[in-house]
């Protein structure tokens, strides 16, 4: 799971990077080169609350990878400013399972915006245009080979070729009116066959509107002001300062919390984010309890008890028998597996059993 961090120069992105890795990466420079990645646990209350019943020796949270990228370079005629990225960082960037764009709505004289005002939605379609113009050079040299050898090769490799010039022929319509990929009616076997090219514009995006201290009390209104505007699939847009984070992260949690409650911040925007992220790549938890560990484990949305068996080891997948399935709440009332199967809350489910965010679960097997 990686998320690649997204932004303009002096967007606040490598700030946003250090406050939600609790890294220390050079900030300012206006877009200097370097990468930089680190990796953050999901905030997950439940764990803690499920390891006051178990007493485990340990808790695994979830975790989510993100790297900080370089801005880049604005294209030009004949130039895709993403392209001149190194090849290395061009390549995670396309490898990424989803972007995290911090566009600036904050004012610092210090902090001179390049454009010479702050405007996010301006900033916020630039960078957009950017990851356009990159999505089209690549489409566009694919659209080339297949029409100069589309009709070689047997009949099966001309009628392959035919369908996935059609499609592309069809995609390069939208992104050439200025519509992402991800607003694309992609049915899932044309998503398989594009899904090589790891096209910018197709992945989900969390738009993170980066304000000011003093703009803290305002920030649903400017997260509405973009959100009723920025009508995209795949997209979240939230808001946080990033300057005030990392003034938080440096404090201790006593001193943090007097701090949150002079600024009126219910919870840290950091947390929100994370878990926000988590909902971009379409993950759930269920979680596993004893008195080894109590461990939240990720995976997509509408996965079967098999696909769980599978996550925690291919070998729980390979010899399943059933799954022991007790919801989060009514464990944590009953407070042990064996009070849930009394009560009749602990269910046997098999292979096709969906399963739901927070389920705790102990897979059975043969070896």
């Amino acid at each position: 799971m990686q998320i690649a961090i997204v932004g303009l120069a002096g967007s606040g992105k490598t700030t946003v990077f250090n406050t939600l890795t609790r890294g220390h990466a050079q900030t300012g420079g206006y877009g200097g080169m370097e990468l930089h990645v680190g990796t953050v646990k999901v905030p997950d209350d439940r764990l803690s609350k499920l390891a006051e019943i178990f007493k485990p020796r340990k808790i695994v949270q979830a975790d989510v990878t993100y790297f900080d990228l370089p801005a880049p370079p604005a294209s030009t005629e004949g130039r895709v400013g993403t392209e001149e990225l190194p090849a290395d960082q061009l390549a995670r960037l396309r490898e990424a399972d989803a972007l995290l764009h911090v566009v600036r709505a904050f004012e610092d004289p210090a902090v001179p915006h390049a454009a010479g005002s702050v405007d996010a939605w301006r900033d916020l379609e630039q960078l957009d245009l950017e990851f356009i113009m990159a999505d089209l050079s690549v489409m566009e040299k694919r659209l080339e080979r297949l029409k100069a050898s589309g009709h070689h090769g047997t009949p099966a490799e001309r009628e392959a070729n035919d369908r996935e010039l059609e499609l592309l022929e069809r995609l390069h319509v939208g992104l050439v009116d200025g519509r992402p990929l991800r607003d694309a009616d992609i049915a899932p076997e044309e998503e398989k066959a594009i899904r090589g090219f790891r096209f910018l514009t197709q992945k989900p995006v969390l738009v993170l509107l980066n304000v000011g201290e003093s703009d803290l009390s305002r920030e649903a209104e400017i997260v509405a002001a973009i959100s009723d505007r920025y009508k995209h699939s795949g997209t979240i847009v939230d808001a946080l300062s990033a300057k005030i984070e990392m003034e938080l992260g440096e404090l201790d949690p006593e001193e943090a919390s007097v701090f949150m409650d002079e600024l009126g911040l219910a919870e840290s925007s950091l947390d929100r984010v994370i878990r926000l992220s988590y909902r971009l790549l379409g993950l759930i938890s269920f979680l596993t309890a004893g008195p080894d560990e109590v461990r939240a484990w990720p995976i997509p949305d509408g996965s079967s008890s098999v696909d769980a068996a599978g996550a925690i080891h291919t070998d729980l997948a390979r010899g399943f028998i059933r799954a022991e399935v007790v919801p989060y709440e009514d464990l944590l009332t009953l407070r042990s597996m064996a009070e849930a199967r009394k009560h009749g809350r602990l269910r046997s489910e098999g292979k096709t059993y969906t399963v739901k965010d927070g389920d705790v679960i102990e897979i059975l097997f043969s070896k």
